[in-house]
């Protein structure tokens, strides 16, 4: 059967509520499996009033906040499309910057990303690579790039106070080999910065007079809690990103968060600063009023041009005449896509904040020559955001540092201008191509991305790409999309479920093969396990993908605690 329009209060199946476990004090409790050590060494009680104190404040306008993303949702379903506010613009046009970009914040031409649970990982972004190149900044990722199990949520608040101290370590052991240990300099480090997570995301482990606590909320009151302290003291500034905002009055929210968390620890307003990503449709129209809402914390403005291709998808979901080519092929150099970063960069100069540009989201080959051909598609890329002004950009690998740093001579480009940019048409156009290859391409994702989030893992390297949370999102709306407007391919198939299905075990009985070739010489029960895995992962897939109606995000709550941890 052919989807229909979901209502957008689709979400994922559910489950029952569990009953709260130990209470923690200030009406806060923990599930009963999340009630582990990590978890009491990381909500002393200072956090836990924090906590309290901020959720109290901040609850119910968030809720607001979420029934309005409904509310746009149904309007853009039932054929509008996201459009410039008049009203609200005339009272930002005005004379106005942001504050003063601090010091330590003002070179940020190259920021390598990861997840923030990695301690390993997280120590080798924020060091040099063995090619002697360092990131200006580290992005340490809560969100796209991690899975949100309790235990990877509670390592990453570690490790970012392990990183705001300077004293994170990490001892690899292996058997008949001395122990490997991974350190980092505290006298050359990049910059530390803070991913917490959307909106839209409940942290379930924990509950505030009974209720779930919103999974931003809670990275950024622990990490301010746990890591501002330190940097303060050295004279650096508490440097966050925050993602998925769709609305200037969501950034108005987090604002208030800003605000009312270091008045609570004792940090003198502004002291922190963040960088917002302009990754929703709606918000690319709306970039200067969220500037204009965060003046006082803001660092910049970011492309995040993966999450806005998925935005794309999923605003304009029931409009034909906006369905989206072959994934491969939505890149920058697309009308829409190319006013959207030019715009942005206009914004943030106009304003005085940075724009930061989008991700290289290649893993190293194993060829030299497949390497080169990556470094070069790097290097292409990122000379292309430099030649629009942008005064920096992302790298998954720390193989792509020196490229990428190439491609960015100076501290800054906050200079360059592109006042024609002011309002452009930001609405993506239904244009070619629509191949039976790009199908293909987002089932295989389905299938490589779900084995990584079924072992707890929220990024994985997937033939040559750092595949995360959100290129799994636009595999998986584009696919319901096709399906959803019965597309027909270049090769005149029309896409149906069949089809879908056909693709799903094609692509699986090819990844098995892929695994006896990599495993050659393992043990039977080694490369059992392995095909068992992707094959379970290509059912979870496929039933996602096929899903009558398309779920807002793939998981609208964190995991809930397996009490097998305590």
């Amino acid at each position: 059967m052919t989807p229909t329009a979901a209502p957008s209060t689709a979400t994922e199946p559910t489950t029952p509520p569990r009953p709260a476990g130990r209470e923690l004090g200030h009406g806060v409790a923990l599930l009963p499996g999340a009630d582990i050590p990590l978890a009491r060494g990381v909500l002393v009680p200072g956090a836990v009033a924090l906590l309290a104190r901020l959720h109290r404040e901040l609850a119910a306008e968030r809720a607001q906040l979420l029934e309005a993303r409904e509310a746009r949702q149904a309007a853009f379903d039932a054929g509008a499309v996201p459009e410039y506010l008049d009203a609200e613009s005339e009272a930002v046009r005005g004379d106005w910057r942001v504050a003063p970009v601090p010091q330590d914040l003002s070179r940020r031409r190259v920021e390598i990303t990861g997840p923030v649970n990695d301690t390993k990982m997280v120590i080798n972004m924020l060091s040099r690579n063995p090619e002697g190149d360092r990131a200006d900044a580290a992005m340490v990722d809560f969100e796209d790039s991690m899975k949100p199990s309790w235990k990877n949520v509670l390592d990453g608040v570690v490790n970012v106070a392990g990183a705001a101290r300077r004293d994170l370590t990490f001892v690899k052991s292996a058997a008949g080999r001395p122990d490997k240990v991974y350190a980092l300099d505290p006298e050359d480090m990049a910059k530390l910065m803070v991913r917490v997570r959307g909106l839209h995301l409940a942290e379930t482990n924990v509950t505030i007079d009974g209720e779930p606590v919103a999974a931003g909320l809670f990275d950024f009151a622990l990490c301010l809690f746990h890591a501002a302290r330190p940097q303060v003291e050295r004279g650096e500034t508490p440097a966050f990103y925050v993602p998925k905002c769709e609305h200037h009055l969501e950034a108005r929210w987090w604002n208030r968060l800003f605000t009312l968390a270091q008045e609570a620890v004792g940090l003198t307003a502004g002291t922190l600063r963040a960088t917002f990503l302009i990754e929703t449709l709606p918000a690319a129209f709306q970039m200067e009023e969220i500037l204009h809402e965060i003046r006082h914390h803001a660092a910049g403005l970011n492309v995040g041009r993966w999450d806005k291709i998925f935005s794309d998808i999923k605003v304009l979901r029931n409009h034909p005449d906006r369905v989206m080519a072959d994934r491969a092929s939505i890149h920058l150099g697309r009308p829409w896509m190319r006013d959207y970063a030019l715009r942005l960069v206009e914004i943030c100069h106009r304003r005085g904040a940075y724009a930061i540009g989008g991700m290289a989201a290649f893993t190293p080959g194993r060829t030299p020559d497949l390497r080169r051909h990556q470094t070069s598609k790097v290097l292409a890329d990122k000379q292309l955001e430099a030649s629009m002004g942008h005064d920096g950009c992302w790298v998954s690998h720390p193989y792509f540092i020196g490229p990428a740093l190439s491609a960015f001579p100076h501290d800054h480009q906050l200079g360059v201008r592109h006042p024609e940019a002011d309002r452009p048409d930001l609405l993506p156009r239904a244009t070619p191509p629509l191949t039976l290859d790009g199908l293909r391409t987002n089932v295989r994702v389905g299938i490589g991305y779900l084995d990584g989030w079924r072992r707890d893992v929220g990024c994985v390297a997937w033939d040559g790409l750092m595949e995360d949370l959100a290129t799994l999102e636009i595999s998986r709306a584009q696919t319901w999309q096709w399906l959803r407007h019965r597309v027909e391919l270049e090769d005149g198939q029309r896409v149906t479920v069949e089809l879908i299905r056909r693709l799903f075990a094609e692509e699986l009985d090819r990844i098995h093969l892929e695994v006896a070739e990599a495993l050659e010489g393992a043990s039977e029960d080694a490369v059992a396990a392995r095909r068992d895995a992707f094959t379970a992962a290509a059912e979870e897939a496929q039933a996602i993908f096929l899903e009558e109606g398309l779920r807002p995000f793939l998981s609208l709550a964190s995991d809930a605690a397996d009490a097998e941890l305590s």
